[in-house]
């Protein structure tokens, strides 16, 4: 297929590119970052990349942006500034939005004009979409949340639903994903290789994970099945406490967990987005498991075991 792909060049997308390229996909890249890697792929024309910010109006005037949008079969959104790496100033909260909410109505503006529009749209979503609780659990069907991650959700998922009725969308509401150059995992990794891990904050709060592999291998599947549409959550079986979680990645590293990470602590680094790790949300997928999607990495043992070898 020719795709398109958009916020594809950061965590996610250090594996799910060469996962595209691998099954001999054409890709156009669409990146604020300067072109790297790839270079064979480049020279020999399966991968484009255009350094270009979606979330601004005129990087979609660009006629080889453009002319990607009406070439592309399918098309995958992951944009989007990370969520709990800042503290949530006015400033970041509008980047958080821009980011999603912008790059995404531009995109669908520009499907919904094509003369050929794509056949699949895949856009990102979070699980934050659900809001927090301690004992509440969360499917696809469970009402949205009222906090301001569930707003941003609600909002970014209505965007991306937007587009022609021969797009079929898929949005996938992603949980903690797990792999050791990037994320939750890959932050608090060097800590706990110390010996100084443990829980963050009370603990008891539920972190709904997915391993990167799991990830990539559900957007790939999603690209050419029809059964996958409207939204999936995008977690593993076995949603765990932060507890259960650091636990589990000190017997996989052979080093204690003992030493909780105090919630004050976190909150004078983050701010309100301290909230993505201190209040979590048992969320499972009832339509994965009816769809029968397999995941290589079901339980946390053996992800974390996967991730950290």
């Amino acid at each position: 297929m020719r795709l398109l792909l958009l916020g594809c060049t950061g965590f996610v997308g250090r594996e799910l590119i060469p996962l595209l390229l691998e099954a001999d996909h054409q890709l156009t890249v669409v990146s604020r970052r300067l072109p790297r890697g790839y270079d064979a792929e480049r020279s020999a024309g399966q991968l484009t990349w255009l350094q270009l910010d979606p979330s601004r109006p005129q990087s979609w005037q660009v006629p080889d942006l453009k002319e990607a949008v009406e070439q592309a079969e399918g098309v995958v959104n992951l944009a989007g500034e990370p969520i709990a790496e800042k503290r949530w100033t006015p400033s970041h909260r509008q980047q958080l939005e821009s980011s999603r909410l912008d790059s995404t109505q531009f995109l669908v503006d520009a499907i919904s004009a094509s003369p050929t529009p794509p056949a699949v749209l895949i856009n990102a979503s979070a699980v934050g979409y659900y809001g927090s609780s301690a004992s509440a659990r969360f499917v696809e069907s469970s009402p949205a949340g009222e906090d301001f991650l569930a707003s941003l959700c609600q909002r970014w998922e209505t965007a991306a639903a937007a587009v022609p009725p021969a797009t079929r969308q898929l949005t996938v509401r992603i949980g903690i994903v797990l792999a050791a150059d990037g994320g939750a995992l890959g932050k608090m990794l060097p800590v706990f290789r110390t010996g100084f891990g443990g829980p963050i904050g009370t603990g008891q709060q539920w972190m709904s994970w997915i391993h990167r592999s799991d990830l990539c291998a559900l957007i790939q599947k999603a690209l050419d099945d029809p059964a996958l549409f409207g939204v999936v959550n995008a977690v593993a079986p076995q949603p765990v406490t932060m507890a259960d979680f650091s636990r589990a990645l000190g017997r996989t590293l052979g080093r204690p967990s003992l030493l909780p990470v105090p919630a004050p602590v976190l909150q004078v680094m983050l701010g309100d987005g301290a909230q993505v790790v201190l209040e979590g949300q048992h969320v499972e997928s009832e339509r994965l498991q009816s769809l029968g999607f397999s995941f290589r990495y079901p339980d946390l043992t053996a992800a974390l075991a996967a991730a950290t070898s």
